[in-house]
């Protein structure tokens, strides 16, 4: 390719130079690129051409100036822009957040719309926690770990921890590399999860406190300018006040909903206070008016409408209307007696009857699984009412107890309240109190710790009539009269069941049984001295008969029954020989009779020695294992004595 021709020299002269017009041309064309609102670097491109031009010094200059002029107002325009639009960002947010009316969408659109204007990575708010003193992650936008979404940050920790602490907005280029903040593992362990690098964070105030801390963060290093951060604190004031007003809207909401659950809470408080007096008003009546616990149980059944039974302490039904037979749940019956509240128990409800601390019976409600709490109130009332039923029975009870106990006094000591002794006189005042003494009866003389006697006598007659005898006091004892040929298994019962009824040991003595009133007084007698006995054996809980304390009883009693003792002690094995015509007895009397010897009682006897031990072991087997032990021998013994000393009273003289 040829060498470009130079170009010849523009001739010099007084008028403008050759470059001139180029000037003028660029300085229109930097005028016309500031209208268009061309970018920094076309600004630069008619400097460009000037200078390529050949323009002179000082045109160069001028137009050099006027480029750097452009510049600038460029930038200023640039500028004025852009805080136009983030002016009208930030009256665009608070329009938002004026028409937000949700805390939690409040806090989403904050974040949501720092991290738009800042162009951040994420953006996340906290709030702080005045009762733990620290300020907790609330929400973000741009998250990607649960360790860094669950953060808290104490007073003073971290960045957003001292944000929080200082009221004061910091930011850090590279949070993890800077040294100026209190680095913990707990938040260098989110940071380091989240990715983060530049952080920003401005606080959010209301008046003169701080609610919580706004932030903006990129996962690589950045530099937050005075800008950035200006506009991200006027985003959080705008965010602090619709933060605070949703927090007033939702306390005057959560108030109004109170007050509304309050007002409805008094309407039903007052409509069942109504009904519950009522109900009460309507049971009290029918109480004193003298119906019986039949009436009352229908009555509470309608109420609550419901099946319901009613039991005394001992769990016996006393009344039930549209249930099924049913036992009180003893667990529900301690729970109630315990707090004095009807508990469910398995979809049935049950109420303790008492007066104060006493135990009168108990209260069943059946289908009604769920009961309100005025229903509740109410089932609880009518167990008041029962329990007012139940004294005043109770009272004409003890009214005929002092009546029955009066007869049983007088046929324990055989006299008559205005006269001597009079058997037939007392035998008909049984019969109008419905007691038959022309059938066998039994005496049992009661005992127990002194403080709850009263209660004892209340049970020991309500025992009574259900044995369709007679309870009283004498000489100190609780004593019952009660038709039965066993006195033995009455006694144990009787002291198991009062035992139960008032959680204290109550021992029981028996004697008897006999007909018509001329045994009673010594029965009496028997029954104490048995009662006696069992307490010196240390058998208290326990009851029982003279006949069943074995030769004790023997001793103790007043008509010992000597033929019935040997048959008790002896009697499997006098029935085994009369059958098999073998020595039983004899062997067992020879080795009784030589100090439990084998070799001694097979030479009283003159067989072997092995026989001996056959016999023995045949004896054991019907006698039972514990046969030879100091007890039992000794019983052993006496018995074979009485049984010697009745066959010779039955042999002829001579």
């Amino acid at each position: 390719m040829a060498a470009t021709e130079p170009r010849p020299e523009p001739a010099r002269g007084p008028g403008p130079t050759p470059a001139a017009p180029a000037s003028v041309a660029a300085l229109r064309e930097l005028l016309d690129l500031l209208a268009a609102d061309a970018p920094a670097e076309r600004l630069a491109r008619p400097a460009d051409r000037v200078r390529a031009a050949g323009a002179g010094p000082r045109e160069q200059r001028a137009v050099d100036e006027a480029t750097r002029t452009a510049l600038d107002i460029s930038r200023t325009l640039t500028q004025h822009r852009r805080r136009e639009a983030e002016l009208a960002a930030l009256f665009d947010t608070a329009g938002d957040l004026a028409a937000l009316r949700d805390l939690d969408a409040v806090l989403r659109a904050i974040v949501h719309r720092a991290r738009t204007l800042l162009g951040a990575d994420i953006s996340y708010l906290t709030l702080n926690d005045p009762q733990a003193g620290d300020t907790y992650m609330r929400v973000t936008s741009g998250s990607v770990s649960a360790t860094f979404q669950q953060l808290r940050l104490g007073m003073g920790e971290g960045l957003g921890g001292l944000v929080a602490q200082t009221a004061r907005p910091y930011a850090s280029a590279d949070y993890r590399t800077d040294r100026r903040f209190k680095h913990t593992g707990a938040i260098d362990e989110g940071v380091a999860e989240e990715g983060l690098r530049g952080i920003l964070g401005v606080p959010l105030r209301v008046g003169g406190r701080v609610i919580g801390v706004l932030f903006a963060a990129d996962r690589a290093p950045r530099d937050f300018t005075p800008d950035t951060i200006a506009l991200l604190s006027s985003l959080a004031d705008h965010a602090a006040v619709a933060i605070d007003g949703a927090r007033l809207l939702e306390e005057t909401r959560s108030a109004l909903v109170s007050l509304n659950a309050a007002n409805e809470r008094a309407r039903a408080h007052s409509e069942a206070l109504h009904r519950a007096a009522d109900a009460h008003d309507r049971l009290t009546d029918l109480v004193l008016r003298g119906g019986g616990v039949d009436e009352v149980a229908r009555e509470i059944a309608a109420l609550l409408d419901g099946g319901l039974a009613i039991h005394d302490p001992d769990g016996t039904e006393l009344a039930r209307v549209g249930t099924g037979p049913a036992t009180p749940p003893e667990q529900g019956l301690d729970a109630s007696r315990a707090g004095g509240r009807a508990v469910p128990v398995e979809g049935t409800w049950v109420c303790a009857v008492l007066a104060g601390p006493e135990p009168l019976g108990s209260l069943m409600l059946t289908g009604r699984a769920d009961l309100t709490a005025a229903d509740r109130r109410l089932f609880e009332r009518a167990a008041l009412v029962t329990a007012l039923l139940l004294l005043l029975r109770r009272s004409v009870a003890e009214a005929e107890n002092r009546v029955r106990g009066e007869l049983l006094d007088d046929l324990l000591t055989g006299r008559q309240p205005d006269g001597p002794r009079d058997t037939g006189g007392l035998a008909l005042r049984a019969r109008r109190l419905d007691i038959n003494l022309a059938t066998p009866h039994a005496v049992l003389v009661l005992g127990c710790e002194p403080a709850p006697r009263s209660r004892l006598l209340a049970e020991a007659a309500r025992h009574a009539r259900a044995l369709g005898g007679l309870a009283g006091v004498r000489d100190g004892h609780t004593v019952l009269l009660a038709p039965t040929t066993e006195p033995g298994p009455l006694a144990h019962d009787l002291a198991q069941d009062l035992g139960r009824a008032l959680s204290l040991p109550v021992t029981v003595g028996a004697a008897g049984p006999g007909t018509g009133t001329e045994h009673l007084p010594g029965t009496y007698d028997e029954a104490r001295r048995c009662l006696e006995a069992l307490e010196a054996l240390g058998r208290t809980g326990d009851g029982a008969s003279l006949s069943e304390l074995g030769f004790l009883g023997v001793l103790l009693g007043d008509r010992a029954d000597l033929t019935g003792y040997v048959d008790r002690v002896l009697g499997p094995v006098l029935r085994y020989d009369a059958q098999r015509g073998t020595e039983l007895l004899r062997t067992l009397d020879a080795y009784h009779r030589h100090g439990a010897s084998l070799a001694k009682a097979k030479d009283a006897l003159h067989v072997h020695v092995n026989t001996v031990v056959q016999r023995l072991d045949r004896v054991a087997r019907l006698l039972g294992p514990d046969w030879n032990s100091p007890a039992r021998a000794l019983e052993i013994h006496l018995a074979l004595r009485l049984h010697h000393l009745a066959r010779r009273g039955a042999q002829p003289a001579g």
